[in-house]
C-alpha cells in the first residue's frame, strides 16, 4: 500500500484516515438543484440576447443537442422506429457512458470518443455545462452519493470533478491509464482503478489520496461493497483481491485455481454485500463469499464455449461474460455474454434457470429494484426487459442506428438512459402493463 497526496494540497489538510466510512453520523449539506424561478430582469435579458434571424438555421440542430420527436431520414444499419422519448444529440462520436444522479434522478453525465463530457436534463435534454478539458475519450462519469458532485475520467488517466450547482471544477488528478472509476456509496470519495496495477482512492476535493497496489497487471474492474468499508477489485492476470479501504490492506486473495483463468470484465455485489459475483474472458462468473474471500459457486452455461486464444478476424466466434447482477427480491444472478446469451442462475441451488438468447452481445445488464426484471441493452443497439421467474421477453426499446454502449435506469424504473456509437444518448419511458 502506497500512500500519496495530490501536489498543493494544504498542509492542514486531515489525513484520510479520519474519514469516517459510516454515512449515518456524516452531516451531508444538500444542495437545491432547481434555483427556482428566474428573475423577471433575467428573462428580459435573455430575450434581448436572442438572435430570431438565424432561427431557421438552428431549426434542425439546436444549440442544446435535443430532439423531442424522431429524426426523419437517419441512415444507419439498424434504422426503424425510434422508441425514445428524449434524444441527446451533443456528442460528435461514440457515447461510451452514462450516470444517473442519484438523489433525484433528473440528471445524466455522457462521456464519449469526442473527449468531451457533458451534464444535460433527462425531461428535455437541456444542457447544464459541459465537463471540460479532457483530451481522450471520456470512459468513465459518475456522480457523487449525494448528487452534489460529478466525476469524469478519460482513457489517459485525467479525471476531473465538478461542483454540480455551482458548474465549477472542484478537483482534478491525473493517474495512470484509466480502466475504471466509481464514487463511494456513502461519502465523498472517488475510487480508479488504473492499467499499472494500482487502485486509487481520494477524498475530493481536498484529494488526500490512498493508492491500493495490486499485481503488475491492469486493475480492470472494482466495486465498492455496500459497508462502504471494502472494495473488490478485479485484475487482467485473472486475480481476485477484497481490500479494505480503511487499513489499505488486503483482505482476501483469489488466484491460481480460486481466480479466473483470464482477465477480469465486471463485477457485482448483492444487497448486503455478503456476496460477489465475478465475471471474466474465461466465460466463468464466480459466486464468492466477502466473509470469508471463498469461491461458493461457479456458474457457467453448457452451450457456451470460451475461446480465450482467438485471432483477430474470429472475433464473432469468441465469447466471454460481459455484465452480471443480483437480484434484489429473489436468490437469483443474471450474467450476459459476448455471444448474446443472457443466464438466469438459481443461487439456492446454483443450477440454470433459464436462458435468454439476443441476436447480438450483451453489453450491460441492470436488474430493476424490489423486482424479478433484468433489463439488457446490446450490440443490435435494442434494449429489452426481461422476466427473470419465467425467461420471457416482457418488452424490448428501439430507437439507436448503431450498437449500445452503456445504459443507467432510474431508481422506479421508469426511465432508461441509453448512449451508442451513434453518436446519441436516448431517454426512454418505460411501460409495463404488468406493473
Amino acid at each position: 500500500m502506497e500512500s500519496e497526496s495530490e501536489s498543493g494540497a494544504a498542509a492542514d489538510t486531515p489525513p484520510l484516515e479520519t474519514l469516517s466510512f459510516h454515512g449515518d453520523e456524516e452531516i451531508i449539506e444538500v444542495v437545491e438543484l432547481d434555483p427556482g424561478p428566474p428573475d423577471p430582469d433575467d428573462l428580459a435579458q435573455e430575450m434581448e440576447d436572442v438572435d430570431f434571424e438565424e432561427e431557421e438555421e438552428e431549426e434542425e440542430g439546436n444549440e442544446e443537442g435535443w430532439v423531442l420527436e424522431p429524426q426523419e431520414g437517419v441512415v444507419g444499419s439498424m434504422e426503424g422506429p425510434d422508441d425514445s422519448e428524449v434524444t441527446f444529440a451533443l456528442h460528435s462520436a461514440s457515447v461510451f457512458c452514462v450516470s444517473l444522479d442519484p438523489k433525484t434522478n433528473t440528471l445524466a453525465v455522457t462521456g464519449g470518443e469526442d473527449d468531451k463530457a457533458f451534464v444535460w436534463r433527462l425531461s428535455d435534454g437541456e444542457l447544464l455545462f459541459e465537463c471540460a478539458g479532457h483530451k481522450d475519450s471520456v470512459t468513465c462519469a459518475g456522480f457523487s452519493h449525494d448528487s452534489t458532485l460529478v466525476a469524469t475520467g478519460d482513457m489517459s488517466g485525467l479525471l476531473k470533478v465538478w461542483q454540480v450547482d455551482t458548474k465549477e471544477e472542484v478537483w482534478s488528478f491525473e493517474a495512470g491509464d484509466l480502466e475504471w472509476m466509481e464514487w463511494h456509496p456513502r461519502a465523498p470519495v472517488l475510487l480508479a482503478g488504473t492499467a499499472d496495477g494500482n487502485t486509487w482512492m481520494w477524498k475530493v476535493p481536498n484529494g488526500d489520496c490512498k493508492t491500493f497496489q495490486g499485481p503488475n497487471c491492469p486493475a480492470t474492474c472494482g466495486r465498492v461493497l455496500p459497508d462502504g468499508k471494502r472494495a473488490v477489485v478485479g485484475y487482467e492476470d485473472g486475480t481476485i483481491r477484497i481490500w479494505d479501504l480503511k487499513q489499505g490492506s488486503p483482505i482476501h486473495v483469489l488466484k491460481g485455481t480460486e481466480g479466473h483463468q483470464g482477465p477480469l470484465t465486471c463485477v457485482a455485489t448483492n444487497q448486503d454485500g455478503s456476496l460477489i459475483l465475478t465475471g471474466s474472458v474465461d466465460c466463468q462468473a464466480q459466486l464468492v463469499s466477502a466473509t470469508t474471500g471463498k469461491v461458493v459457486g461457479v456458474f457457467r452455461p453448457e452451450t457456451v464455449a470460451s475461446q480465450p486464444n482467438v485471432g483477430e478476424g474470429e472475433e464473432s466466434e469468441s465469447n466471454s461474460v460481459e455484465s452480471l447482477g443480483f437480484c434484489s427480491v429473489m436468490p437469483l444472478a443474471a450474467v450476459g455474454y459476448l455471444d448474446g446469451t443472457l443466464a438466469i442462475y438459481d443461487l439456492s441451488t446454483q443450477t440454470l434457470r433459464h436462458q435468454c438468447q439476443h441476436q447480438s452481445g450483451i453489453v450491460q445488464l441492470l436488474w430493476e429494484a424490489g423486482t424479478a426484471v433484468v433489463y439488457t441493452c446490446s450490440l443490435d443497439g435494442i434494449v429489452r426487459l426481461w422476466d427473470a421467474r419465467t425467461g420471457r421477453l416482457l418488452t424490448d426499446y428501439r430507437g439507436h442506428t448503431a450498437e449500445i454502449l452503456d445504459f443507467a435506469l432510474s431508481k422506479d424504473a421508469s426511465l432508461v438512459v441509453t448512449t451508442s456509437g451513434d453518436h446519441k444518448a436516448k431517454v426512454f419511458c418505460v411501460q409495463r402493463p404488468d406493473r
